[in-house]
């Protein structure tokens, strides 16, 4: 065995004054979610244990949990589900789910709506 190395390695506090001078700093944050948003819906992750190495003006972030996935939703305005209605003569229920179907496209759903597609 290795002088300051225990059965799982190095000694913690060893390694933190290494990392001290090498003017590495680590901190721990304590949060209850955290969200990352992507083009394809959101990661959710919850329970995170989150620690932030800081070297050479560089935040680097590690986040450990319970990861779920939720799909990307279309917000659909109330003035386009309107619009989409006075151009089809559909109702709003039917309107609103045109344009859902169709991702929030007035033009798609419209057309959707008129061609009885």
């Amino acid at each position: 065995m290795y002088p300051g190395m225990g059965r799982g390695g190095m000694n913690p506090k060893k390694m933190q004054g290494m990392m001290k001078q090498l003017g590495i700093e680590m901190v721990d944050i304590d949060a209850e979610q955290v969200i990352i948003k992507t083009a394809d819906g959101d990661l959710i992750i919850d329970n995170p244990s989150i620690s932030i190495m800081r070297a050479q003006g560089v935040d680097t972030y590690q986040i450990n949990g319970d990861v779920r996935k939720a799909p990307k939703q279309t917000v659909i305005p109330d003035e386009d589900v309107r619009l989409v209605c006075e151009q089809t003569g559909a109702t709003e229920e039917k309107a609103r789910k045109a344009l859902e179907e169709n991702n929030g496209d007035l033009a798609e759903a419209i057309l959707s709506l008129s061609c009885g597609v």
